[in-house]
């Protein structure tokens, strides 16, 4: 077919300049130096355990609120150093720095600005699961040459561009300039992302279920109904039976949904010392959101659409609902009912024995 010979770099330039003269080429340029980028990260990932000397890590990077990870400090290095230079950018926000990235003084300024994270799921390396990159661009406030915390504080309504590279048995970029989902597949014998995934949509029903059952006890009533509902299979108010595929890999559950469909659930956390959610906002949230609403799906954090949340902070979490526009919509729908005081009367059997098995 004839997309398959489109490459990334060919997509990219012809999708922007579809577009109008909203876009320029330094966006084109930028999201060029990403796929440059995605090919040296997928080649670091390919090696693994192999690669045992450290010798890619040249700097000390700190993760945000967390210890950093060998990859996730290779991964940055890499996406930092292939769009510094270029003079597209005035900051870049990275979730494994704690401030902004500031453009070294020899390097020309743009007026975007780039939000990434750069290892997403670096945990299930060890085990083999699919691990990516998520990438957003902003631009920059008028007259803003040297980004501060707060020009990043923008909503994802404002999003130019946003995306993921995903490092898994194959290599892919799946993107949006605004004007749908397209994703690319790595050839690595020809060294090129080629478009092998064009018009990527949500289908409107879903029959998948992502959550992490193990934290159900902290979970608000509205999460509980939903989940219940779908354990009850086609006997259930849903008439469906849902097969449950968490993996705690958010690049990987928001890929399986553009491919297959499906809604994924990493609801607030009700414990007193949580943070609200566990994703965060302006890297992890933003990103995922605009690719699915450009999929046809929704995205929410139950009492909100998620690409009209204002950020007060640039490491702010959120909780997250994405997927089939149907259940989405539903569950804030419960998360309305919940509010308002109305009671959500359910059986859950499920939530009051502690096991999938209903009891005599």
């Amino acid at each position: 077919m004839a997309y398959r010979r489109t490459t990334y770099s060919k997509f990219v330039i012809e999708d922007l300049r579809r577009q109008g003269s909203e876009h320029d080429p330094e966006l084109a340029a930028l999201l060029n130096e990403m796929q440059r980028a995605g090919k040296l990260i997928a080649a670091a990932v390919s090696r693994g355990a192999l690669d045992a000397s450290g010798a890619l890590v040249t700097t000390s990077v700190q993760v945000a609120g967390a210890p950093p990870e060998k990859l996730d400090q290779v991964a940055n290095q890499i996406l930092i150093g292939a769009t510094e230079w270029g003079g597209q950018l005035c900051g870049i926000l990275s979730g494994a720095m704690e401030a902004p990235y500031a453009i070294p003084a020899e390097y020309p300024r743009g007026r975007y600005l780039l939000v990434l994270d750069p290892m997403e799921g670096a945990g299930n390396l060890d085990v083999g699961l699919p691990v990516g990159t998520f990438f957003s661009v902003l631009r920059a406030p008028e007259g803003v040459t040297d980004a501060l915390p707060e020009h990043f504080l923008q909503t994802g309504r404002q999003q130019v561009a946003a995306g993921y590279i995903l490092f898994g048995p194959t290599g892919m970029m799946v993107i949006t300039t605004g004007a749908g989902v397209h994703g690319f597949t790595l050839d690595r014998e020809a060294g090129a992302y080629t478009l092998t995934h064009p018009n990527m949509r949500i289908p409107d029903r879903c029959a998948d279920l992502a959550i992490d059952t193990a934290i159900e006890p902290h979970w608000e009533a509205p999460i509980r109904r939903y989940v219940a509902e779908c354990t009850q299979a086609d006997a259930g108010p849903r008439g469906e039976v849902y097969t449950m595929r968490w993996v705690d890999s958010l690049v990987a559950a928001l890929h399986r949904i553009l491919v297959r469909g499906g809604v994924c659930l990493i609801p607030r956390d009700t414990r007193a010392h949580g943070k609200g959610g566990h994703t965060h906002l302006l890297y992890e949230a933003n990103p995922v959101a605009m690719l699915v609403e450009q999929a046809g799906g929704a995205a929410s954090t139950g009492r909100q659409q998620i690409l009209d949340v204002v950020p007060e902070d640039i490491h702010q979490r959120t909780p997250l609902m994405f997927g089939c526009t149907r259940d989405v919509r539903l569950l804030e729908r419960y998360h309305a009912m919940h509010d308002s005081g109305e009671a959500l009367v359910f059986d859950a059997p499920l939530f009051k024995t502690r096991t999938i098995f209903r009891t005599a």
